[in-house]
């Protein structure tokens, strides 16, 4: 990992509510004791910055430029679907949708990647408090009013999102309601850039539970192969990874290093995960899904029926 930045931020004994900028954009800051957690709403209402005892435990490259050009950076939410699909079609009940002629953001195999909230402007606060011991934020869009995101999905649905901050943890969590009369499926996930800060790669170790592996073919996608693994803890070291996981009842993910640890824990509507590093890389996302890559080509993800809603959360917590 990279020698992180470290921000003066003074300890408050209540939860406080800051607004400034980074990189010339508007970002509130929630302030809970030693940690801070920055959002920037108007690029996707992506995480800047997560802060604890004045030391960065997020990996903001690029920064808000990059978070605007569609590339994930930060803390991004991966809506309506996490990492890529299959195709660039799919189809949910009678309802058939082709995404050739979009301009979506694709990977290097010309495959949908990363859904479509990514950078975009749109998220109106809704709620923004400090209280004793801890401040939140909560953000929602209105995906059914958003002509470019009905094309692409044409499934009406509203966008909660809420960030509550206390000292040494981060909650996050992401609710869809479906507004229309289809029902709407769910494959949104979460893509953290976490880092360990003044730690460098070598002396990163990685903390995984019991889980399942999902085969990848040479396009990243699901071949439907899997294989069990037992619960571990490696070093980063010299080893890439790209990989997706069904987890079991245990959704807990670790980095650490000395008195360095970050944990990540997934409530059990995040049941998929997929951890990325390239080797060399001063980082390390483990992003909670709601469902398995290309789930939204093959259907099987969770649907949300009309006037219902889905809520799945995610806890960073550090020391």
């Amino acid at each position: 990992m990279t020698r992180s930045r470290r921000v003066a931020t003074e300890p408050v004994a209540d939860g406080s509510v800051v607004v400034s900028t980074i990189d010339g954009v508007a970002a509130v800051t929630l302030l809970a004791g030693p940690t801070a957690f920055s959002v920037l709403p108007e690029v996707g209402l992506v995480g800047g910055s997560l802060t604890h005892k004045g030391r960065e435990y997020v990996n903001f490259h690029g920064g808000a430029a990059a978070a605007r050009d569609g590339h994930t950076t930060g803390i991004p939410l991966l809506a309506p679907w996490a990492n890529r699909l299959g195709s660039s079609t799919y189809r949910v009940g009678s309802k058939s949708v082709d995404l050739s002629e979009l301009p979506l953001h694709r990977d290097a195999n010309g495959l949908p990647i990363h859904g479509l909230f990514v950078g975009r402007s749109g998220w109106e606060l809704t709620s923004v408090k400090g209280q004793p011991g801890s401040a939140s934020m909560v953000a929602t869009f209105d995906a059914a009013a958003d002509e470019a995101v009905m094309d692409a999905f044409p499934f009406p649905h509203e966008l909660s999102v809420g960030f509550t901050v206390s000292p040494g943890r981060l909650m996050v969590s992401t609710t869809v309601t479906a507004t229309g009369r289809r029902a709407v499926p769910i494959s949104f996930g979460w893509h953290p850039y976490f880092q360990l800060p003044d730690v460098e790669r070598d002396r990163v170790r990685l903390g995984m539970p019991a889980r399942t592996q999902l085969v990848l073919d040479e396009r990243g996608i699901p071949t439907g192969e899997e294989r069990t693994e037992p619960a571990s803890i490696v070093r980063l070291a010299d080893t890439a990874y790209d990989n997706a996981y069904r987890l079991g009842t245990d959704r807990q993910l670790l980095l650490a290093s000395g008195r360095r640890r970050l944990t990540v824990v997934f409530d059990r509507k995040y049941p998929c995960a997929q951890v990325y590093s390239p080797i060399g890389a001063d980082f390390i996302a483990l992003e909670p899904m709601t469902a398995p890559t290309n789930a939204l080509c093959q259907g099987t993800t969770p649907m949300v029926a009309p006037g219902e809603r889905f809520t799945a959360r995610f806890v960073v917590s550090l020391t």
